[in-house]
């Protein structure tokens, strides 16, 4: 990859990342737009930084969550715990919030490295048109998932229950496509919470998601020998980090502002109309690469 095409990714990319449109799916798209995908296929070095690449920029992005809830995610309960507690029970109580991260990523856990070692991930990664697929039925979906999902709760406290089973939501945002945002958020809401509360704890489930799954990245291309650790290659990891870090912290305000008021149905739309057009491009033999 060129800086330029590093630098237009990591704008989509932080564009994406938290709006319900798949921020995998879209730099699947962009990569194959900008020829990048044609190009790994002759280059198995460059193809395992790509896939890598893909993941860890995304962390960048996630890192926006931390500047912008900074006081809401380095918290500590600090109130007594009830009477009887045992040690762990008191350890427990006072990082709650970070007790429900760990149980809400268990799931990832499991599922994602059980794809990652199958090869399924990066199987995935490479087709875009299961990426096109998955953004028609995923757009489908949230046509109507505001009528279906929003019923709030009065209390609308995240528990462990609801953290695993939001955990379980995520699992589906493996396939790219899918977007871990919305499967995450409608989760949240399947438990009874409202667009806001989910969106901000799938904000917030997303840290430890994407720092394990860039961790396993990082491992992975190191297994691959020292090919990949060009001083171009660590320039566009840094710059696709910081590129996607500084777009996500302005678009993560607005989606959530946006999405606590209209809900889905536009982000339906947007995702079905995108899943079509290429599919068209694909069913009539047309490439998808802008690069002659």
């Amino acid at each position: 990859m060129t800086l330029l095409e590093t630098i237009i990714i990591a704008i989509v990319e932080g564009l994406t990342e938290f709006l319900p449109v798949s921020s995998t799916g879209h730099m699947i798209i962009t990569q194959n737009l900008l020829g990048v995908t044609e190009r790994m296929q002759d280059d198995p070095t460059m193809a395992a930084f790509v896939h890598a690449f893909t993941f860890i920029i995304q962390f960048g992005a996630i890192l926006s969550v931390v500047c912008l809830y900074w006081k809401r995610f380095f918290r500590i309960d600090h109130s007594p715990a009830p009477e009887g507690t045992s040690a762990f029970g008191q350890l427990k109580h006072k990082f709650y919030f970070y007790w429900l991260l760990i149980v809400g990523v268990i799931p990832a856990v499991v599922i994602g490295l059980a794809a990652k070692k199958s090869g399924l991930l990066d199987w995935l990664l490479d087709s875009v048109l299961v990426v096109a697929i998955m953004l028609v039925l995923g757009g489908v979906f949230m046509l109507y998932c505001d009528k279906i999902f929003n019923k709030p709760d009065e209390k609308q406290e995240v528990t462990e229950r609801s953290a695993f089973n939001i955990g379980l939501f995520q699992c589906i945002s493996v396939i790219p496509g899918v977007s871990r945002s919305m499967a995450t958020i409608v989760g949240g809401m399947a438990q009874g919470l409202t667009r806001r509360r989910a969106a901000e704890f799938s904000f917030f489930l997303a840290v430890p998601t994407m720092a394990g799954a860039t961790v396993l990245d990082l491992f992975d291309l190191m297994k691959e020998g020292g090919a990949w650790a060009t001083t171009s290659n660590i320039t566009m990891l840094i710059v696709g980090c910081v590129v996607a870090f500084i777009v996500a912290l302005l678009a993560m305000k607005w989606f959530v502002n946006f999405v606590s008021k209209y809900g889905f149905k536009a982000f339906g739309i947007y995702r079905i109309i995108v899943g079509l057009i290429i599919l068209a491009l694909i069913f009539t033999g047309h490439s998808l690469s802008m690069v002659d």
